[in-house]
């Protein structure tokens, strides 16, 4: 391991770990949603703090040529040979990513499906990821202390190292640590995958990866894995209830003593209105003006009126999938109520055709100010977190969320329903326990949101009480590092977990 530089404040001063990370997506390379954002800032994070990461992911068509394959690997899956190459990328000091080079299994339009369809043979791309994360691992000249696995499309990684790779004396050592981001994604295929990933019958049991009479992905990480995190300490405990466990809350209950909600961080460098080159003008805590410039930009930037008028009304913003989990079905029985308000829109996002629909229609009904894109646009959440008021998230369920950390930041003030990461990291105007950050709401239900609204609207005309909101929120700390910690010290209780089993076995 080559010797350290100078560590950053805060860096764990206890020997660095060795971290082999595996995921499907991470900014700036490939993205569909917050996994992305939450795997493209961690390993930098984590390499401040003084550690080493690997991260494992496919070489998407999007992600463009990044470099030569070096080294490759030979697969055995779906009947066939594959041959992936392993493209080894110096991202920072102490970070590298290496991308999975097969053209067969990742060149192709979209990440996970096309045109609302998912790919066939998804159970094979993601199934690829885990077997070559594996095999790439077993050829380091030092085993990684710890595998850090996100999400189902990863989560064959713990089931493969303590079934597949048992054997191996240095591999059984090592640890997996699997994040889950969002429940309702599992990871399901027909039985046949398992003779097609080329996995055990044995494994096709209610200790293994059966769910339903299905191969669950999930289901076989979280059998499997040393550790479990998910990515709100609110959402761990409600996936461990009936009603939000999507299914699996008896799985989880049964290894709740591995289960601990860690929240997301944000990427300060990235998200900060001091110097966003995205937005037209910088501000900060202690002075917003610049932000009026930002909201007028918005407002021209989707045809809606930006005079002194309409600068004076209040902009609430969506950036969103367009889903029903994220409260598009609240939105859509809400419709008429909310366009009786006096504010403007500004809405981003992607998903259901009827909610794509709905929002068109409101925008046409509605020209001065509904302002609709469908579509997804970096630069143009940037702006929008920037120039809105309000920023709008009644989610059914929300793991984590990173929109509301975004806005307070940039002096958005969330209005949110209290649900996973949301009811973590957004503190109520009334809140007794610190000056608030947000309007928060409880019930799941139209007026419930629709008076979360009323009382920001009547609040935002107190200029004073705005400004304090304003200010709560854009000085909070969600950056990384805390949570990057919060990270290591699940990383480390892993690992004395498995030298403690080990020991047991007399290894």
């Amino acid at each position: 391991m080559p010797a350290l530089r100078a560590l950053a404040p805060g860096a764990d001063p206890a020997p660095p770990l060795s971290i082999l990370m595996v995921a499907s997506e991470a900014v700036p390379y490939a993205k569909t949603g917050g996994l992305a954002d939450v795997v493209g800032a961690l390993p930098g994070a984590l390499a401040r703090l003084g550690h080493h990461v690997t991260l494992v992911m496919p070489r998407y068509r999007e992600v463009g040529t990044v470099g030569t394959a070096r080294h490759h690997l030979e697969l055995g899956l779906d009947g066939r040979r594959l041959e992936v190459g392993l493209v080894e990328v110096e991202v920072a000091d102490r970070y590298q990513v290496v991308f999975l080079d097969c053209d067969a299994l990742y060149d192709r339009e979209g990440l996970y499906g096309h045109a609302g369809i998912e790919h066939s043979d998804n159970a094979v791309r993601y199934g690829a990821l885990c077997h070559a994360a594996c095999e790439y691992g077993q050829q380091l000249e030092v085993p990684p202390s710890v595998v850090h696995a996100h999400d189902w499309q990863a989560a064959l990684v713990p089931v493969l190292l303590r079934t597949r790779y048992a054997a191996d004396p240095a591999w059984r050592r090592v640890p997996v640590v699997l994040t889950i981001h969002n429940l309702a994604y599992q990871g399901l295929f027909p039985p046949d995958t398992m003779r097609v990933l080329d996995l055990p019958a044995s494994l096709f049991s209610l200790e293994g990866l059966e769910y339903w009479n299905q191969v669950s992905f999930l289901k076989g990480g979280i059998n499997f894995a040393d550790a479990i995190t998910t990515v709100s300490p609110t959402y761990a405990r409600e996936i461990l209830t009936p009603e939000r466990g999507e299914g699996f809350d008896g799985i989880l209950t049964q290894r709740r003593d591995r289960l601990r909600g860690i929240v997301n961080g944000i990427d300060g460098a990235v998200w900060d209105p001091c110097s966003d080159p995205l937005l037209p003008a910088s501000y900060s805590a202690a002075d917003v003006g610049p932000k009026r410039e930002v909201k007028r930009a918005v407002l021209d930037r989707f045809g809606l009126p930006s005079d002194d008028l309409s600068l004076t009304r209040p902009l609430v913003a969506m950036v969103s999938r367009m889903i029903d989990q994220k409260g598009l079905d609240l939105i859509c029985e809400a419709r008429v109520e909310l366009m009786a308000l006096p504010v403007s829109w500004v809405i981003l996002g992607t998903g259901e055709p009827r909610h794509e629909a709905m929002w068109r229609a409101l925008a046409v009904a509605h020209p001065e100010r509904v302002g609709a894109r469908i579509g997804f646009d970096e630069p143009l959440a940037h702006l929008i977190e920037g120039g809105a008021d309000l920023f709008l998230m009644p989610s059914r369920f929300e793991p984590c969320g990173l929109n509301q950390m975004y806005s307070m930041r940039y002096g958005t003030v969330p209005v949110v329903r209290a649900t996973g990461g949301l009811a973590d990291t957004v503190r109520d105007v009334e809140s007794t326990t610190g000056p608030g950050t947000g309007f928060v709401f409880d019930d799941y239900t139209a007026s419930a949101m629709l008076a979360a609204l009323h009382e920001a609207l009547a609040t935002f005309g107190d200029r004073p009480r705005w400004a304090a909101i304003q200010h709560a929120g854009m000085t909070q700390d969600f950056s990384w590092t805390a949570s990057a910690a919060a990270y290591v010290h699940e990383y480390r209780n892993a690992i004395e977990r498995r030298q403690r089993a080990g020991a047991g076995r007399g290894e």
